[in-house]
């Protein structure tokens, strides 16, 4: 009996040993990749134009905007030589964009408000072309309209990847360059490797288990 149940105690002793390793293991993953996002982030300004709604005709109009308004800054930001230089670009025309989605929305029939500013916001992991950003905080140059509870349409305004055609699911090759060019080594690897995108997936579902088991 006695042996039984101290075989049992063991037993349960490995088991919390390699489930705490295992976890410990993740956990140091899910540092790395924080460190590269962080790292990735920095130089990146995303794009967002969200909708009033998911009706159809509300997200005709999201699209109305969006194009709208890309036509309007890619002559302002496709030679734009930082993150800061592109930044204080979007910051002087603020004032415009807001007018060209207002106008846009008039246009079309449509009162809903706009309002358009920077936000730095928790992100989940997300796919342009075949380069993908993981989960994390980004500075995001926002365009919302109405009560904006829509499907929001994205891209990158820095490095201007909103202004080439991801449609087939591969960015062009001046445009990974691009990347490669401002973004460390690593950092680079990590938003066009396959085995990254998998490794961000992952670390995405352990975030919330991770890390209530650290502070618990």
């Amino acid at each position: 009996m006695r042996q039984g149940r101290k075989r049992k105690r063991l037993l349960a002793g490995f088991v919390l040993i390699a489930a705490v390793s295992a976890a410990l293991a993740a956990y140091r993953g899910h540092e790395d990749a924080s460190q590269l996002q962080e790292g990735i982030a920095e130089q990146i300004i995303r794009f967002h134009v969200r909708a009033n709604s998911d009706s159809s005709e509300d997200q005709q109009l999201k699209m109305m905007v969006k194009e709208a308004v890309v036509t309007y800054m890619q002559p302002l930001l496709e030679n734009s030589k930082s993150v800061g230089e592109s930044r204080q670009i979007l910051s002087d025309n603020i004032g415009q964009i807001h007018e060209i989605a207002v106008d846009t929305l008039r246009r079309e029939g449509s009162s809903d408000d706009v309002a358009v500013y920077f936000e730095n916001a928790y992100f989940p992991m997300k796919t342009y072309g075949d380069v993908t950003f993981p989960p994390g905080i980004y500075e995001a140059f926002r365009v919302d309209i109405g009560s904006h509870r829509g499907k929001n349409w994205w891209c990158v305004l820095y490095p201007p990847l909103c202004f080439v055609d991801a449609s087939y699911g591969v960015l062009p090759q001046d445009s990974k360059d691009t990347l490669k060019n401002i973004l460390e080594e690593d950092e680079y690897n990590a938003i066009t490797s396959a085995q990254c995108k998998y490794r961000f997936k992952y670390l995405t579902f352990l975030n919330g288990w991770l890390d209530k088991f650290i502070n618990r």
